[in-house]
């Protein structure tokens, strides 16, 4: 079988990740299928086959573009597939051949809000529009869909009216990086402190954070540091903009395109990973965080519960004194070593591997 994978964001973080653990680790479990993986310019000339059953075409065409689906479509069906995998909610809508589709989170669905977007206003809601066509037609054509988590595959079911037997959850899991146990590089950051990971986008809900580190701040006489990581963009920008008025400004720290071997630093050393998002896909800061150790601190959601269970702190996502009294709490003690092999089991990437594989030979 001849198998495409939509590899055009692999060089980004979040679903970029995503695609590059599952190449690696379908390249060692699967020994059969032929498999072409389709890249930008910015990836093409980085990217190495694993091996012979393995080819690259470069497909330099942006993502949630019209171009996109222009001229997309042709270019994956001139290679003759037996199926397609794209791994974002952006499918080609005229591609005639059999694809599946992996869906990560629906928060466009849920989140009507333009501050999500560097565009004016009335150009966000035309775009948003184009948005809500793909997702919906690109699910309503796909062979299958792949779902992160039962959270989000619940929520396709019922945003799109879809069988049970149409939908795989298949789980991500954590980096090798996060599970090796060589020694650790030293930290930069010299005092305790408290660690958000992530983008900033407005579900992500960091202004109920900095109103609970606000009412920390105040009530603690030695108060942690605030250590922000994520990508360098507008809205981080912003961030940065809104704490700089803050009395607490000189206690935030912000780091941006770091490597993995620091971040895994930061969580390792980090009294609390702080995850107050109001809706989450999957939420692998968290599984990474707790594989270093590090107590999560994360808003009462389904998700959380899902993928964290037990072993998390959970808050009322809309009241900063909830998270604040949480952060005092686990500010105060030492870090206890709890058994998370549960969770390792549980979000294994080669098992992702294995489970994708499956549908691909099933559909």
């Amino acid at each position: 079988m001849k198998i495409g994978i939509d590899a055009r964001l692999l060089s980004e973080t979040g679903v970029g990740r995503y695609v590059r653990n599952l190449i690696r680790e379908l390249s060692v479990i699967d020994k059969e299928n032929e498999y072409i993986v389709f890249l930008r310019r910015n990836a093409f000339d980085v990217f190495q086959a694993p091996n012979g059953r393995w080819s690259k075409r470069l497909v330099d065409v942006p993502w949630h573009s019209i171009t996109e689906q222009i001229v997309l479509p042709w270019l994956f069906f001139r290679e003759h597939l037996d199926l397609l995998h794209v791994p974002y909610f952006n499918a080609p809508i005229l591609y005639p051949g059999k694809y599946i589709i992996t869906i990560h989170d629906l928060t466009i669905l849920h989140f009507d809000t333009g501050k999500a977007s560097t565009l004016p206003y009335w150009l966000y809601k035309i775009r948003r529009i184009g948005y809500r066509l793909v997702l919906s037609l690109g699910i309503k054509r796909a062979s299958h869909i792949l779902c992160v988590s039962h959270t989000v595959k619940n929520d396709v079911i019922a945003q799109f009216h879809k069988s049970s037997k149409e939908v795989s959850v298949t789980y991500e899991g954590v980096d090798p990086v996060f599970t090796q146990k060589k020694s650790l590089r030293k930290n930069t950051v010299s005092e305790k402190y408290l660690l958000y990971v992530g983008n900033v986008y407005p579900h992500k809900n960091i202004d109920t954070l900095l109103n609970a580190y606000e009412i920390y701040a105040k009530k603690s006489a030695h108060p942690q540091k605030l250590v922000f990581v994520g990508p360098n963009d507008y809205f981080y920008e912003k961030l940065k903009q809104q704490v700089a008025s803050k009395f607490y400004a000189h206690r935030v720290l912000f780091f941006h395109g770091l490597s993995d071997e620091v971040i895994k630093v930061l969580y390792a050393d980090a009294s609390a990973l702080l995850f107050p998002s109001l809706m989450e896909g999957f939420g692998l800061p968290a599984i990474e965080a707790l594989t270093m150790r590090c107590p999560v601190i994360c808003s009462d959601i389904p998700i959380f519960h899902e993928i964290l269970g037990v072993h998390a702190t959970y808050v009322n996502a809309k009241l900063p004194d909830d998270m604040a009294r949480a952060i005092i709490y686990i500010s105060s003690k030492a870090k206890s070593h709890q058994d998370i092999a549960d969770l390792s089991l549980k979000f294994s990437l080669r098992k992702m591997a294995e489970e994708t594989l499956a549908v691909y030979e099933t559909t």
